[in-house]
């Protein structure tokens, strides 16, 4: 290839790459877009206490049915 058109390339390729650094930059962190508040749900250290509580409930009389206590 020839070294102006190498040159040229080269320099269109750090343009490009400084210009979305630029961009990121200055643009608001990805989780406090609305797009990403509205597609998360609840946070991560959230706990559904009365599901949890729910479906214990559901397991243990289902293991009361198998054993046979209830007849």
């Amino acid at each position: 290839m020839d070294r102006k058109k190498m040159a040229a390339a080269t320099a269109a390729v750090v343009t490009y790459i400084k210009t979305q650094e630029e961009a990121a930059a200055f643009a608001p962190p990805l989780e406090e877009t609305p797009m990403a508040l509205a597609q998360t749900g609840p946070p991560a250290g959230a706990v559904n206490t009365w599901g949890m509580a729910g479906r214990g409930d559901q397991m243990q009389g289902r293991t009361l049915m198998q054993m046979g206590v209830f007849r």
